[in-house]
């Protein structure tokens, strides 16, 4: 049971960066030449950066997913790692749209509190 964990580890991995390479080659960028993207906020690099983050946030999380079944396939997963796992993904997750967007979307607030809480439960 611990190989195929391993592997479905591994094709979360593959899948994530896949998503992000790929996406961000054939989608994003197409997507962003376009002209009619509307101005959020009052430009439209603030709805590239918020669709960037928003795109790549699904990579972190599968991220997050492949960390959860090595310690699964370990036979390590107990709650406390498991909360580290998801305390540290909602804080990768959070850098994403404050960097991303310069802090503007609000995003990165919740997400560092939902990741901080999961940390300091993990305690």
């Amino acid at each position: 049971m611990a190989g195929l964990l391993y592997t479905a580890a591994v094709f979360a991995v593959a899948l994530g960066a896949a998503h992000s390479v790929l996406g961000e080659r054939y989608i994003l960028t197409r997507l962003f030449h376009r002209s009619d993207l509307p101005k959020l906020f009052g430009s439209a690099e603030f709805t590239t950066r918020t669709l960037r983050f928003a795109w790549h946030i699904t990579t972190v999380a599968w991220f997050g997913f492949a960390a959860l079944l090595v310690h699964a396939g370990r036979g390590d997963l107990t709650v406390s790692g498991m909360l580290q796992i998801i305390g540290l993904t909602f804080v990768a997750s959070g850098v994403l749209p404050l960097l991303l967007t310069r802090g503007k979307h609000l995003s990165w607030l919740v997400l560092f509190v939902i990741g901080g809480i999961a940390l300091w439960c993990a305690a």
